[in-house]
């Protein structure tokens, strides 16, 4: 495992937002470990932040826009790209107006000066996200397809076809992450001539100028057209060089336009908030398309997140406690002794395991013809796992019993029914004062969650 990475001294950067035209200074700051990326509207009273994740997307039109509490950050998809590209997971963004700065187009200045900075590991695990089956997104507006595979790295293969001549087919593949800074931080945002003119027309690309973004002109320009591009970029001449995009620039990449698509993807995919271990195909992709992908992947990891909390049950490992131990500890018996083993106990959690069977006498009087574990005693016996984890803080625990003072917050997701295998894990809430103890309690059959509830006992001495 590699352990998250930061800065180690704060560096700025200045230029003007592509769209706003707005001056702007840009600070990259360090930040604690599980921080994550934050970026800070600094000319704003209270100083406001925006986490940089997909949740905050509330938009996608010519770049990706944070928007939180009604604060807004724009064109956060070259800065992110940097910032994952040298696989830094915790950082301060500081800026004084609500654009980034465009640059030159690509994410190479970013990457210089966060490098400047010094990149330092952190004393925390990074936390992956690791893709275990195929995920796929499909967006019918442009034709975009993603797909997200199981890989043991990151990985990303861009592929575009905007059906012109002038750009044909390109593809770009990221093979490992560590190539980002020399192979793909250079290429430069690009537009076709047709899209400028609009861009131009709506008062946008008020910062842009022939330097931070190649054009391709995919149809032959009039003379008002070149007019309202001499007046845009000030510039005395504009012209068409013999491979289809505007002089004043020169192509670092013969596939510059599907290595940038590829950045786009890196920063857009930053606001999973998490290292990605997996191989993202892309199709046609864009801001839309890459950020609501974002959202699909944040939604896996919560879910795989909910999912690693599970607790595992393997019959062939010996438990901590069995049977006989619990009962050494625990004053229940038959029929009311609902726990058959004992997997993990910390002093913070307990992990227990009850098999359900046809045998059970509460079976006799409770849905007889349909059995079905009564709730309460499924509350029950996650009460007795719980009462291990309390009197296994005491020296002498056959001397102490345990008594409900509360029960809290109690639901029932599933049924349980004879052949179920019942996972119970128990964690405390605070720690225990008084003999008060606090527990969240959830039981699980296979991987689903059949009851949760919060537990509240006190430990006393039997007299």
């Amino acid at each position: 495992m590699s352990n998250q990475k930061t800065i180690t001294q704060s560096q700025s950067i200045s230029g003007v937002g592509l769209h706003t035209g707005h001056k702007v200074t840009l600070t990259f700051k360090p930040a604690a470990p599980n921080s994550g990326v934050i970026y800070k509207r600094i000319d704003l009273e209270g100083q406001p932040e925006i986490p940089a994740l997909a949740t905050y997307v509330k938009g996608t039109d010519r770049g990706t826009m944070l928007e939180k509490d009604g604060i807004q950050i724009f064109t956060t998809e070259h800065v992110l790209a940097a910032v994952w590209g040298l696989e830094i997971d915790n950082l301060i963004i500081e800026l004084d107006a609500p654009e980034n700065p465009i640059m030159d187009g690509s994410s190479i200045r970013f990457v210089e000066v966060l490098e400047a900075c010094q990149i330092q590991e952190q004393d925390a695990p990074k936390n992956y996200l690791e893709i275990k089956e195929p995920i796929t997104f499909t967006q019918e507006e442009g034709g975009v397809e993603i797909l997200a595979l199981p890989a043991d790295t990151y990985e990303v293969i861009t592929l575009v076809d905007y059906e012109t001549k002038v750009l044909g087919s390109q593809h770009a593949k990221l093979s490992t992450i560590s190539d980002f800074k020399n192979e793909f931080a250079k290429a430069r945002t690009f537009s076709f001539l047709h899209e400028l003119e609009q861009l131009l027309d709506y008062g946008l690309i008020k910062g842009g100028d022939l330097n931070n973004a190649i054009v391709y002109v995919d149809k032959e320009p009039s003379e008002e057209t070149m007019g309202k591009l001499r007046h845009a970029f000030k510039k005395e001449n504009v012209s068409v060089k013999p491979n289809g995009i505007l002089d004043n620039l020169d192509l670092h990449f013969p596939n510059e336009a599907a290595r940038h698509k590829l950045l786009d993807v890196v920063g857009d995919l930053a606001l999973v908030g998490r290292p990605i271990k997996g191989r993202i195909i892309a199709t046609r992709p864009g801001h839309k398309a890459n950020t609501s992908f974002a959202k699909v992947l944040l939604n896996y990891a919560k879910q795989a997140d909910a999912a690693s909390k599970i607790p595992t049950y393997d019959p062939t490992v010996p438990p901590v406690m069995d049977v006989n131990q619990i009962m050494g500890m625990l004053p229940h018996r038959y029929p009311f002794l609902l726990v058959d083993k004992i997997i993990e106990l910390s002093e913070q959690a307990v992990v227990g395991v009850k098999n359900v069977t046809m045998n059970e006498t509460f079976f006799i009087g409770h849905f007889p013809g349909a059995p079905v574990m009564p709730g309460v005693l499924q509350i029950e016996a996650m009460a007795q796992v719980g009462g291990i984890l309390a009197l296994s803080t005491v020296p002498d625990p056959e001397n102490y019993l345990t008594f409900f003072l509360k029960i809290d917050k109690v639901r029932f997701k599933q049924k349980v029914i004879p052949g179920d295998t019942l996972v119970f894990k128990l964690e405390l809430l605070q720690p225990i004062r008084r003999g008060i103890v606090l527990m969240e309690g959830k039981a699980y059959v296979g991987n689903k969650l059949v009851v949760e509830a919060e537990l509240m006992a006190q430990i006393t001495k039997d007299k």
